[in-house]
């Protein structure tokens, strides 16, 4: 018997400098002023007992300008000035311009004080690394990783649950800059390198393997049905498809978690593509199996003779 403990996480619209006023076709528009930039997933706040604190957060994020440049800290640093950790993140980009771009670690190495001098300058804009982006690239995001998102993109991000961002540049913002913060924090003065991505099976590869989390691409063929065995902290987004999530109908942009619970998914008539995000530094085989679906086993069961046949 499966568990129906999946919950539909409630998307927050949080307004950013950088942002967008149109979210199409991920959210209709509210018609508020405004530019958003990030839709955060939280878990939703219900009767009995409160939920524990999720590890993780999702957020969809859309920008028109470029993000500040910025670096977060790792858990032993975030410790030291006081934070619970740090903040490791991952992105997947869901849409992307023709000049899309995201910076990640520098060109080159440089010492602290030239890190100083650039950030005072204004030139680490030209030392940063920039490369083109497009819809489905998967990058990891290391803690002390200086990085920023240029225009144009729409992604996923999913990381540690924290909010410690610390700014070294701001493209003229006038926004508050963390300069000492950013260089004890950023470890990663070089290019950061990428896990390549690797096939679990036929549904499922493996895009971030990180010391904090798993990122997988999961693609399952229509009317087919599936066991989530979820004994961690997990995360489902919907990419693309109608599935039947434990009691939950999930379609595209809907974000749903679940916590050490085996969830039956049963998908519809055409193709269901999502993200899984959950807890651990190594990927899961048992995470996901396939499964006969309770109609399906009844008629697979061996005729009983009738009386007097």
């Amino acid at each position: 018997m499966l568990e129906r403990a999946a919950v539909r996480a409630v998307p927050r619209a949080v307004p950013k400098p950088w942002g967008r006023a149109d979210l199409s076709p991920w959210y209709p528009p509210d018609g508020k002023p405004g530019l958003v930039g990030e839709i955060w997933f939280e878990r939703p706040a219900g009767p009995g007992p409160a939920s524990p604190a999720s590890s993780l957060l999702l957020k969809l994020l859309f920008t028109s300008e470029p993000l500040s440049i910025q670096v977060h800290p790792d858990d032993a640093y975030a410790r030291s000035i006081g934070l619970p950790h740090g903040k490791a993140e991952a992105w997947y980009i869901l849409t992307a311009g023709p000049q899309a771009v995201i910076a990640l670690g520098l060109t080159d190495a440089i010492t602290p004080e030239a890190l100083r001098g650039a950030v005072l300058d204004g030139s680490i804009a030209d030392r940063v690394r920039w490369r083109r982006v497009s819809a489905g690239d998967a990058y990891y995001v290391a803690p002390g990783t200086i990085h920023s998102l240029g225009p144009g993109v729409v992604l996923l991000e999913v990381q540690q649950r924290s909010d410690a961002t610390f700014r070294l540049y701001d493209f003229g913002r006038h926004r508050t800059m963390h300069a000492d913060e950013a260089m004890a924090a950023a470890s990663a003065l070089q290019d950061a390198p990428q896990q390549p991505r690797h096939r679990l099976d036929r549904e499922r590869t493996v895009l971030v393997a990180s010391p904090h989390f798993v990122i997988e691409l999961v693609e399952l063929p229509p009317a087919t049905a599936w066991e989530l065995n979820a004994m961690t902290e997990t995360w489902v987004f919907t990419l693309g498809g109608r599935a039947k999530v434990g009691s939950l109908q999930a379609g595209t942009g809907d974000a749903l978690t679940m916590d050490a619970s085996r969830t039956a998914i049963d998908v519809h008539d055409g193709p269901w593509k999502c993200l899984l995000a959950y807890i651990g530094s190594t990927e899961r085989p048992d995470l996901l199996q396939r499964r006969v679906p309770a109609e399906r086993s009844l008629e697979q069961q061996p005729q009983q003779p009738q009386a007097g046949a």
